[in-house]
């Protein structure tokens, strides 16, 4: 545990906390026999398509990483214990950290399944200064959950988050006021928020290699370069960020993505996982009481090249068939004999419950369907009840074996796994929610993975 004195505290005092591997450690807590072992979560088997969601510091240590093909994880690490994820253990387990987290402050704002800002300004006089907090909510997830976090301690949500990766596991890095530019100057520019390869490439052209380093350059030279980024990237540098925690901000977006075991070009099979797919986003769709206007499908072919298109709804949609429908027109313009990888489909654009009015109700005998069958659902399971076309399918159940992934939201620092409610998730087979073709991913880590 990393130290650093604080003479006086003023200003805010944010904490970031961030759960250590988080569904690595889920299964060791649960499965002693695992504890000590290189667990290695994401799939059946490193015969498997997909990626690594999380490796056990045990794993680590042979070069397995979060994000990694799981082939990849199989080759260096052959003795490695290879697991399928089980996102709804992960997200019970992650409610439980997450109502710890409120015992000290309503400002919560989590990021992801396993990460999440709090804002503890005012909870000072109850429990102490940001270091206390820090220490007492550790405690409280060890003896409570089982598991180690890692905490930063700040006066900004960026600074934190990059002092709570510092000294994981069970680490607690703490910043005083004032020492912001001083502890990011040393590190790798790679740990700032908003460096992408791309950027970081550009950076070294101005010989950039620190965080330091970049802070020291005049900001109208990084605005010529970069534009408006160039001047988010020096005050970052310099730890300045006046985001503020915001708890309970609504996601933008929620969807499911599909990576085929094999290859595809079947229009049959490919409209099939998609009618699965927007069945499972309509289901989230009517339980979070909200709408959708805009329909987004993804496609991944077998070369990795990645397209997305979207439509916008006449009218807002919670059911399954306009979701579908609008899918496939998508899918009829795009697909022309190409094998597919992957596929997804994504609800967004919302609208909330006292704007349905103006835009009626639909076929009530719909709506009264659909709703009889998430009664069914949610009191026996996800598997009680499907479409015919559905039966024969074999795809993944939803909300059950895929890895659940945070859906990008407002005021988010990244696009991560799933997370605590009120944010909807992405439910995926077996890779990260991100674009391989979509060059710089400035802003955003890795997706689908944890730390």
């Amino acid at each position: 545990m990393v130290r650093v004195r604080i003479a006086h505290v003023s200003g805010r005092t944010i904490l970031h906390v961030d759960l250590d591997a988080f569904f690595a450690a889920v299964e060791q807590r649960d499965r002693p026999e695992l504890r000590g072992k290189p667990v290695i979560v994401g799939g059946g088997g490193p015969d498997q398509r997909g990626v690594v969601s999380t490796a056990s510091y045990e794993a680590r240590r042979f070069g397995v990483h979060s994000a990694m093909p799981l082939r990849t994880a199989g080759r260096l690490c052959p003795q490695g214990i290879f697991l399928p994820v089980d996102g709804r253990k992960y997200q019970a387990v992650s409610r439980q950290v997450m109502a710890i987290l409120r015992r000290y402050t309503p400002q919560v704002q989590p990021i992801s399944i396993d990460e999440a800002f709090l804002d503890v300004t005012a909870s000072r006089q109850l429990f102490g200064d940001g270091p206390e907090i820090g220490r007492s909510i550790k405690q409280a997830v060890v003896d409570e959950v089982e598991l180690t976090i890692s905490v930063g301690v700040a006066t900004t949500k960026l600074v934190a988050k990059v002092a709570s990766d510092l000294r994981k596991p069970d680490g607690l890095v703490v910043v005083p006021p004032g020492e912001e530019a001083a502890f990011l100057a040393p590190l790798p520019i790679s740990r700032l928020w908003g460096v992408g390869d791309k950027t970081a490439t550009a950076l070294r052209e101005f010989g950039v290699v620190t965080i330091g380093d970049l802070a020291a350059l005049p900001a109208d030279s990084l605005e010529r370069r970069f534009g408006k980024h160039g001047a988010s990237l020096a005050s970052r540098a310099r730890g300045i960020d006046a985001d503020p925690v915001q708890s309970g901000d609504p996601a933008k977006s929620v969807g499911h993505e599909h990576t085929f075991d094999v290859d595809t070009s079947s229009r049959e099979v490919i409209e099939r996982t998609l009618l699965g797919m927007a069945d499972g986003v309509a289901w989230r769709l009517r339980a979070a009481g909200i709408r959708a206007a805009t329909v987004t499908l993804k496609l991944r072919d077998t070369s990795f090249r990645t397209i997305t298109r979207q439509t916008t709804l006449e009218v807002p949609a919670d059911l399954t068939e306009p979701i579908y429908d609008a899918a496939v027109s998508l899918l009829r313009r795009e697909l022309h004999g190409q094998r597919i990888r992957l596929v997804g489909v994504t609800a967004s654009n919302f609208r909330e419950r006292e704007q349905l009015a103006m835009f009626g109700e639909g076929d009530p005998r719909r709506h009264a369907t659909a709703e009889a069958l998430d009664t069914i659902r949610r009191k026996y399971g996800s598997k009680a009840v499907t479409r015919a076309r559905l039966v024969k399918a074999a795809l993944p159940e939803p909300f059950e074996r895929d890895p659940m992934t945070a859906v990008e939201h407002r005021g988010g620092a990244r696009r991560g796994r799933g997370s605590e409610a009120p944010l909807e998730f992405v439910e995926q087979a077996n890779e990260p929610v991100f674009d391989d073709n979509l060059g710089d991913t400035d802003g955003v880590e890795d997706p689908g993975t944890d730390a």
